[in-house]
């Protein structure tokens, strides 16, 4: 039966038995006992499956995981301590020393410093190109050695759509893969694998979640890039891994499981960004309404955006669902039934004014955070991306004035009620 998504948030990834709990359980354990030691030699050879350690894999994780592969379209999945963690592994499963990546400059402000910075001193060299460039400029990006694009389907905070269509067939013409990250988005508004995108990450602490609770990541894969093709390219997949009794990922585990198989028996098992699974556990309760949230999550946005673009005290406004924005038409094509609940838009008198309207709202709270049931707001350029300089904020899109508003699902009438009063000054 093929299930719809709104099935697939409340009861994927986990059937009970005759008998069996009806939610999903939290085996709160760090081991799982076997009677010889010839069983649990069969799990570290990979030759068969079940758990042995939840460093690498917890039956409740996957359990979460396993719901959010269906969600998605893909066909391997695997949870991680945050999203930051997600999209390290997406790129370090690929590349390592000496190799290059492609990726729109307009990205969360984490993750351009997780790989401007931190990755670039572990010896791969990032390109990063507008979102809105030419074919040429996209083109020219490549590189002998590049080994993957990475792009975030609605970018935070500027509010870009990345034309996901365009990106994945420049990517393939170089046999390369493009990552997506999907976390505004969700695979209710957005599933990036129909449009040709290859692995999916999520920061799962944002809309997944949705309600503050706990930090995570997962990365999907579709399954469908044929790592095989370019075994130059891709050495990890495709020749064996000393490290891990001399295994060839894609020999054992096919296309299909070969890219999270390797993220989970080795860089799980080095670094160690493993999801507990009592916050997998809280994780599956906020997928059981995703899809109720985020349409509310994108009335609200819509509402507050019409508000905002006619007060005379708001310079400017982005919200891609709002009819005449820059990036309308994208979202039309990949998100028509709508994009997420977060608003960007400048306050008249640059960044004190922001500042004093963040101040004045009584409903908003200012929070380091967004995508979540409770408003929040945030000025990105005094916080998240405070470590990128003015070209860098310019390039990932970033005003000095942008004041990053999350609408939760509260009232719309209350939102921009306090929203009025706050630029009453």
């Amino acid at each position: 039966m093929n299930r719809r998504i709104e099935t697939t948030c409340v009861q994927g990834g986990y059937t009970p038995g005759n008998g069996e709990p009806r939610q999903i359980p939290i085996i709160q354990s760090t081991t799982f006992k076997y009677g010889s030691s010839a069983d649990m030699g069969k799990l570290f050879d990979l030759e068969a499956s079940g758990y042995f350690y939840s460093r690498l894999q917890n039956p409740t994780c996957d359990n979460v995981a396993a719901k959010i592969c269906e969600m998605e379209g893909g066909t391997a999945a695997m949870l991680t301590s945050s999203g930051q963690a997600a999209s390290f592994f997406s790129i370090f499963n690929i590349a390592n020393v000496g190799d290059h990546v492609v990726c729109s400059s307009a990205i969360y402000g984490g993750t351009f410093n997780l790989f401007s910075v931190t990755m670039k001193k572990m010896g791969i060299d990032f390109t990063f190109i507008s979102p809105d460039c030419s074919d040429e400029e996209l083109e020219a990006a490549f590189r002998p050695n590049t080994k993957a694009v990475f792009g975030e389907t609605i970018a935070n905070p500027a509010l870009t759509v990345l034309d996901i269509e365009r990106f994945a067939n420049a990517a393939h013409a170089h046999g390369v893969p493009l990552i997506i990250d999907n976390t505004f988005a969700t695979p209710i508004n957005c599933r990036p694998f129909e449009w040709g995108a290859d692995i999916v990450t999520h920061a799962t602490t944002k809309y997944m979640d949705g309600h503050g609770g706990t930090v995570g990541g997962c990365i999907v894969d579709s399954g469908k890039f044929d790592w095989t093709r370019y075994p130059d390219k891709f050495p990890g997949l495709c020749t064996p891994d000393d490290s891990y009794h001399g295994i060839t990922y894609t020999e054992r585990f096919g296309i299909e499981g070969a890219y999270i198989t390797k993220a989970t028996a080795q860089l799980m098992r080095d670094f160690g960004c493993c999801q507990s699974p009592m916050s997998a556990y809280m994780i599956n309760l906020g997928l059981e309404s995703l899809h109720v949230r985020m349409a509310r999550h994108c009335e609200n946005g819509l509402a507050v955006a019409k508000f905002l673009k006619n007060h005379p005290k708001i310079s400017w406004v982005i919200y891609p669902s709002l009819e005449g924005d820059k990036n309308y038409e994208l979202a039309q094509k990949y998100m028509p039934g709508g994009t997420c609940g977060v608003v960007s838009f400048g306050v008249k008198g640059g960044r004190a004014a922001a500042e004093e309207f963040m101040g004045r709202l009584k409903v908003a709270a200012i929070e380091t955070h967004v995508a979540d049931a409770r408003t929040c707001c945030l000025h990105p350029a005094n916080a998240t991306h405070r470590q990128l300089s003015d070209a860098e904020l310019e390039a990932a899109g970033v005003a000095p004035d942008l004041v990053r508003y999350s609408c939760g699902i509260e009232s719309a009438e209350d939102l921009i009620a306090d929203i009025e009063q706050a630029l009453d000054f």
